[in-house]
């Protein structure tokens, strides 16, 4: 039975994990983790190596049956009613399945006959979506890779789904093809599609994902908006100047600033350089306290915070994969 705050979300909720564990053997795996994926949003997985992502993937498609806790897609229980939740995903997991001696429209024509009720027109559709209609009737074996994972998204579009998932899909792209699958997949969310990527790529999640959980050792540690969990208003300043003691002063004196150090420290031959957390628009104020006092002031430098450096402090700096 779903609460009341569970059903006021159904319209919006097209994934829901709630309290899922896995056990294999005496070993708990999966700790009881939770979150949501809305929908028309990318919501970005990520973990350290061995933290369950894989796990965890494999039983949203139920692939593998959780020790306990449930997932939902559109409302409809993974385990319990299969095949109603499994006809709203399409899922891509490591590389797409195609086969290279077919052309992309012989793929797609295989694997539509494979589902119900998918149409000539709806292959016609998906090709158009992904932007493959000039390549379609060309042997896959003579594709790139990143037109290889937009034939495979193509396929996983099939159904037409309300949740895709993506795992690792810029696993061995180029930087343009990193680029170009990013701004694909925004397309995609910009439909009302629901996206779960799961990526070790950092600066590629920080910057095509709307939310992130953030995973490790079985447990979801944070999950929430990147905007928030990245949050560019308590940067680290750097200030290089002389003299550090003057001002250390004025920067000690002000309200707002926080966890002010001392990087380096002056010499003879060289100024200071001191380290602060505050807002950046704190910046021109402080900049001519600074002066005022007789500081000179040689550089300032406003470090924005990312996702690497949050999940290295959330995950206490163990390696991602």
């Amino acid at each position: 039975m779903l609460s009341s705050q569970q059903q006021g979300r159904d319209a919006t909720v097209v994934l829901s994990v709630e309290g899922v564990q896995k056990r294999i053997g005496k070993r708990l795996i999966i700790k009881g983790i939770s979150f949501d994926v809305r929908a028309g949003e990318i919501f970005g997985f990520l973990g350290p190596n061995g933290s369950g992502k894989t796990t965890t993937i494999r039983m949203l498609v139920g692939l593998i049956k959780p020790t306990a806790g449930t997932v939902r897609i559109c409302g409809y229980n993974v385990f319990t009613q299969h095949e109603k939740a499994l006809q709203y995903v399409g899922c891509i997991v490591e590389n797409p399945e195609l086969y290279p001696y077919m052309s992309g429209w012989e793929n797609l024509e295989h694997f539509a006959r494979m589902l119900d009720g998918v149409t000539e027109q709806r292959i016609h559709e998906v090709v158009d979506i992904v932007g493959m209609d000039a390549r379609i009737h060309d042997k896959v074996k003579t594709y790139s890779l990143g037109m290889r994972q937009r034939l495979g998204i193509a396929q996983a579009l099939l159904n037409d789904p309300k949740l895709l998932i993506l795992d690792e899909p810029t696993n061995g792209l180029d930087p343009q093809g990193i680029k170009e699958l990013r701004e694909f997949i925004r397309r995609l969310a910009d439909t009302g599609l629901s996206l779960f990527v799961s990526s070790h790529l950092l600066s590629e999640i920080q910057q095509m994902c709307d939310r992130v959980a953030i995973i490790s050792d079985g447990e979801v540690l944070q999950v929430g908006e990147v905007s928030e969990l990245v949050d560019e208003r308590a940067g680290t300043v750097i200030w290089t100047v002389r003299p550090a003691d003057a001002a250390r002063a004025v920067l000690e004196a002000h309200p707002d600033v926080r966890d002010l150090a001392e990087l380096d420290a002056e010499t003879a031959d060289a100024p200071a350089r001191l380290a602060s957390r505050l807002a950046p628009e704190l910046i021109p104020e402080l900049s001519r306290r600074l002066i005022a006092a007789g500081v000179e002031l040689f550089g300032v430098e406003n470090r924005v915070p990312s996702l690497e450096d949050l999940f290295l402090q959330v995950t206490e700096g163990k390696r991602i994969g």
